[in-house]
């Protein structure tokens, strides 16, 4: 048993393994988060995590200097739909442009997909916006899983882990991938700075973007492997 368990993880190269354990940990953490999501009353860490980004006794003020508030609004935007959709249909148009059309393909059926399924979790849990604190910028739609930061992993991930098949040198790969990853991570912080989702809204989103994007990199790599995408996707 040990020597088989042995050659299988021999067969199995780290990236893929990471991925997957990536997976099943995203969505264990989402079904664990939905849980929480459904109780008639906010958990304990909701609640003591957003009344921490206010100043005390004042949940119309958040902590920090003046010009917080506005590096927090800017940062808000970068998992804004606009800028997403911005960046998603320049990088379609280059590998088009560049005559891959498959890898083009790729990218729109992991954004697009992760944008359908982020709607699909907001209307099956159906959680209001948190009414704890002011929220400093304006928000109309349900809050469990937040799609700034669900859709900001998908995209930077997806696009982070596709810029790092181009680039050389081990040092610089990682560099690219933590970058997508640093700011998929303080557009999830600046939501709940902002008061417009709970924390678990934001941890939410992050388990299932970085499952969905993970999800969609393994897909991408099987069908390379099998030849169906052969314009180096």
């Amino acid at each position: 048993m040990k020597n088989a368990a042995n050659a299988l993880l021999n067969r199995v190269e780290f990236p893929v393994l990471l991925a997957g354990l990536v997976i099943a940990a995203g969505l264990w953490g989402l079904v664990e988060l939905m849980e929480v999501a459904r109780a008639a009353t906010p958990h304990a860490f909701d609640t003591e995590i957003l009344l921490a980004f206010r100043q005390p006794g004042q949940p119309g003020v958040p902590i920090g200097p003046l010009w917080l508030e506005g590096a927090m609004r800017d940062i808000t935007s970068l998992g804004s739909s606009a800028v997403l959709v911005l960046i998603t249909a320049a990088t379609i148009v280059y590998f088009l442009l560049i005559r891959r059309p498959t890898t083009a393909l790729l990218i729109f059926v992991a954004v697009a997909g992760g944008q359908v399924l982020s709607s699909l979790l907001k209307v099956g849990i159906d959680r209001p916006r948190p009414e704890l604190v002011s929220h400093l910028v304006s928000e109309t739609s349900l809050s469990f899983p937040s799609g700034h930061a669900m859709l900001s992993a998908v995209t930077y991930l997806t696009l982070g882990s596709l810029a790092s098949r181009f680039l050389n040198g081990q040092t610089t790969k990682i560099y690219v991938l933590s970058l997508a990853v640093l700011t998929t991570l303080l557009v999830g912080i600046s939501r709940v700075y902002l008061g417009v989702h709970w924390p678990s809204d934001v941890l939410a989103g992050w388990c299932a973007g970085f499952a969905w994007a993970m999800l969609c990199w393994l897909a991408a790599r099987l069908l390379q492997r099998r030849k169906v995408v052969n314009d180096d996707a």
